[in-house]
């Protein structure tokens, strides 16, 4: 039998519960309901809600992305005979710094490793002997699975699937954190968003780390990992937001940044081969050829202090540029591609697709990544079903349904299974 498949979700596209209320009360959906006051989290301790009594909890992956995604791999991974295979969605609480994502994560697949030996067709298998899951991440999801390896090694893991994910960081994140408004998760740019996204630990997790990230005027702060980065107006929202608690708002902001630092140094040192996994264990796709960030610019304002300049026009998409180089500058309309390109794989192994790879019957879906964003509907490309499928079982292209791009400049492409490159 094939190991059973764990599906790890992005940001914010977790439900999120206050079970403190009988019944339980939906705080957070994807859609509909978000109460930015009620999923707060408290400067003392950031477990918890800042509004108590509470006890947000997370329920399920958001279905209108990842439904169709979950659904074929429970069909394409089961035998002839008709015999399920387990593949389970891990719906987590995305405010929480990584390193207690991971930790669930880690319990999870326990969990799942125990209830698939419950499984007849399972426990008389070879599986048995030497029980593994394999993962699957979008966006947020493969930072935690890649976190996770580093932290755990990846004994227990058989392949990794990563969809869009930002290893080196989004510029949306430091806009979703200055203005409310990115391209995660809920763009009304309010100010209830903005002092929610300004105590969210998982936002800083996603700033960006590649070089030359930030353009910056002479004498400004270039990592913005360091509080002297950001703009004043971000650390006085935080002071008012924590005023009578026992944190003050420098405080707080500079330890959110440390831990989203550390985290991020965790992943750059990850190194496959020491943690009982290879570069052929692991499929990464990056999403190009749609209009992202790929540069933003920090000015001095009257004061000398940092001021984002956030005008559009530091939104580009080069693919089609003859010029390796400025082919780059692209993305998924949420992670830049020198964002998604993981430290811990030689670029040669990435797998770019495009909005193009939607197929004659998603028009639809094709049509919705220009209005909701590449990014978020990778998922749901039937394209990308086929190439997880196909890279989870291990086999042949013998229909000639999948392919992938290379990395611009990458002259020697490597996947980690034989695919059909296209322009």
């Amino acid at each position: 039998m094939n190991p059973p498949v764990i599906f790890v979700p992005g940001i914010t596209a977790s439900d999120l519960h206050d079970a403190y209320q009988l019944p339980p009360e939906a705080v957070w959906t994807t859609v509909r309901t978000h109460h930015y006051e009620r999923v707060t989290l408290h400067p003392d301790d950031q477990r918890y809600e800042f509004h108590e009594p509470a006890r947000v909890v997370p329920g399920g992956p958001f279905p209108m992305i990842y439904e169709n995604l979950v659904a074929e791999l429970r069909d394409g991974l089961s035998d002839d005979q008709g015999a399920t295979a387990a593949v389970y969605p891990f719906g987590y609480d995305w405010r929480l710094p990584l390193d207690l994502t991971e930790e669930r994560l880690a319990a999870f697949i326990q969990e799942v490793v125990d209830r698939t030996r419950l499984m007849g067709h399972y426990r008389h298998s070879d599986w048995a002997d030497d029980p593994t899951v394999s993962l699957v991440g979008h966006s947020m999801g493969g930072l935690i699975i890649g976190g996770y390896i580093e932290r755990y090694g990846g004994g227990s893991v058989d392949k990794v699937v990563t969809l869009g994910s930002p290893f080196q960081g989004s510029y949306e994140a430091i806009l979703k954190v200055a203005t409310g408004t990115a391209d995660l998760g809920d763009d009304s740019g309010g100010a209830r968003e903005r002092r929610m996204a300004r105590m969210t630990p998982a936002l800083y997790h996603l700033l960006p780390s590649f070089a030359d990230a930030l353009n910056v005027d002479e004498g400004l702060e270039t990592d913005i990992y360091r509080p002297g980065a950001w703009q004043p107006s971000v650390v006085r929202t935080l002071e008012k937001q924590v005023e009578g608690w026992s944190v003050s708002g420098n405080e707080l902001f500079a330890a959110m940044l440390d831990a989203a630092a550390a985290h991020r140094a965790r992943l750059a040192d990850l190194r496959l081969d020491d943690r009982d996994m290879s570069d052929n264990d692991w499929l990464a796709i990056a999403g190009v050829d749609a209009e992202t960030r790929v540069e933003l610019r920090v000015r001095s304002d009257e004061h000398g202090a940092p001021r984002f300049d956030l005008r559009s026009d530091e939104r580009r998409n080069d693919w089609d540029s003859e010029d390796e180089t400025l082919r780059r500058r692209t993305g998924d309309g949420t992670v830049p591609l020198a964002g998604a390109v993981p430290q811990f794989l030689d670029e040669s192994r990435l797998v770019c697709v495009t909005p193009g790879d939607f197929g004659y019957w998603e028009l639809r879906d094709r049509g919705l990544s220009r209005v909701a964003g590449f990014h978020g509907l990778l998922p749901k490309m039937n394209m990308l079903h086929r190439l997880t499928l196909r890279f989870l079982l291990g086999k042949d292209d013998s229909y000639g349904n999948t392919w992938g791009r290379p990395l611009p400049g990458v002259t020697q492409w490597d996947p980690p299974l034989e695919l059909a490159k296209r322009q």
